[in-house]
């Protein structure tokens, strides 16, 4: 019986979180006897629950192309929790638009509160009796779902991070004596995009490079900065937004996820900079673009994106349900993986940190390392401009 699939992009946009879109899409096209409509639910869960979803099949074809180089979540998303309880209001909603648009398959694709979010839903359905196929795709640049080997979204964002991090010591490095910089990345929990950084030549690496895996004291961190400026005449500094000192900003907002906003520890550390060691200083804040720059996307993180997208859907008509397509790596030279698929229970709301036997020491990482991370920034996207801007995807949005 033909039934009718909705796909959803769920936390933190990345540059390639829409290629795994354009992936399902596609795959999904190959299958016209078993699945008729393809939903997009808008921001996240929550279109699924208001019963706000668009028709992807009436989306141009020239507009469904340039998916893979449109970064952020055309679909729009949601950082929303799930309640508990699964007599909840809200499962009524999402049961009751399940039914009204016959739908069959439902793809997650986002990080480990995303498939928090998968997880859920999948074992509404298996106690509802619903026969639908909930399967998660994973996503996020801070490379810490657990089981996969990488996640989605990783090779861009660290890509971006490491030419932009090179391209600031190119500059700081022009004066006799400059500046103290301190270039805060993100990583909540886990320190795998700022420690890829310690990819780049000694002439333009980080001096000092602070992840949230390492034990982080101020004395220490001023000590460190003390001794490399008066060598050096400046200091490059690579540090996750996630590491862990007494910070004002741990009592202050927090998301739905219940995690605290920790935007501008770099700030926070550079007023002990200037009232310490009265050295001259900036801050420098990669933000936003390291998740979604489409220029610096990763060609291999663009493919396996897509190529996920394709195995969530054909994971799923063959009858899989709560479940996460993963990668598995068979070799790094030359770079191989397979794809599979594991239990989306064993990853829901679990963080991989950086394992001890990858790091070398406080500000340097291990040989084996370098040699996961490199093959996972290579190759270049042919972008198309127009006019000097990046095309991207505009859709018509048409309503369900």
């Amino acid at each position: 019986m033909k039934k009718n699939m909705v796909y959803i992009q769920s936390g933190g946009p990345t540059t390639v979180i829409n290629s795994s879109l354009y992936g399902a899409i596609r795959e999904a096209q190959r299958h016209p006897d078993v699945i008729g409509l393809i939903f997009g639910s808008l921001h996240g869960i929550e279109g699924l629950i208001n019963d706000d979803l668009i028709i992807l099949n009436e989306e141009d074809d020239k507009e469904i192309e340039l998916l893979k180089q449109t970064s952020g979540a055309i679909l729009g998303s949601t950082r929303m929790k799930l309640p508990k309880d699964y007599h909840d209001p809200v499962y009524y909603q999402i049961t009751e638009n399940i039914k009204k648009h016959n739908i069959g398959y439902i793809f997650i694709n986002g990080g480990n509160d995303s498939m928090d979010t998968c997880h859920r839903i999948s074992e509404l359905c298996d106690e509802l009796g619903l026969d639908v196929h909930v399967i998660g795709v994973p996503k996020t640049i801070d490379n810490d779902l657990a089981v996969t080997d990488h996640s989605l979204g990783f090779g861009s964002a660290a890509k971006y991070v490491i030419n932009c991090v090179a391209q600031i010591s190119i500059d700081a490095r022009c004066f006799r004596k400059g500046k103290v910089h301190i270039v805060e990345i993100m990583g909540r929990s886990a320190g795998w995009l700022t420690a890829s950084t310690d990819l780049l030549d000694d002439d333009v690496r980080p001096d000092l490079i602070y992840i949230p895996e390492i034990k982080f004291t101020i004395p220490q961190f001023l000590e460190d900065v003390r001794k490399i400026y008066a060598k050096k005449g400046s200091v490059i500094i690579a540090l996750s937004e996630g590491v862990d000192f007494p910070r004002a900003c741990y009592s202050g907002p927090v998301d739905a996820f219940g995690h605290a906003q920790l935007e501008g520890i770099a700030d926070e550390l550079a007023e002990h900079v200037k009232e310490k060691l009265k050295l001259p200083i900036r801050v420098i804040e990669l933000s936003v673009p390291q998740r979604a720059f489409a220029p610096t996307m990763s060609k291999i993180d663009q493919e396996e994106a897509i190529k996920t997208g394709e195995e969530a859907v054909k994971a799923a008509l063959k009858g899989e349900k709560g479940k996460m397509v993963v990668l598995h790596r068979l070799s790094n030279s030359p770079y191989k993986i397979e794809y599979e698929i594991e239990d989306v229970g064993l990853i829901a709301n679990a963080v991989r940190m950086i394992p001890d036997r990858f790091i070398a020491d406080q500000t340097r990482m291990d040989p084996e390392f370098k040699e996961y991370i490199e093959p996972l920034i290579q190759g270049e996207v042919d972008i198309a401009y127009e006019k000097g801007i990046v095309k991207f995807t505009h859709f018509k949005k048409i309503k369900a």
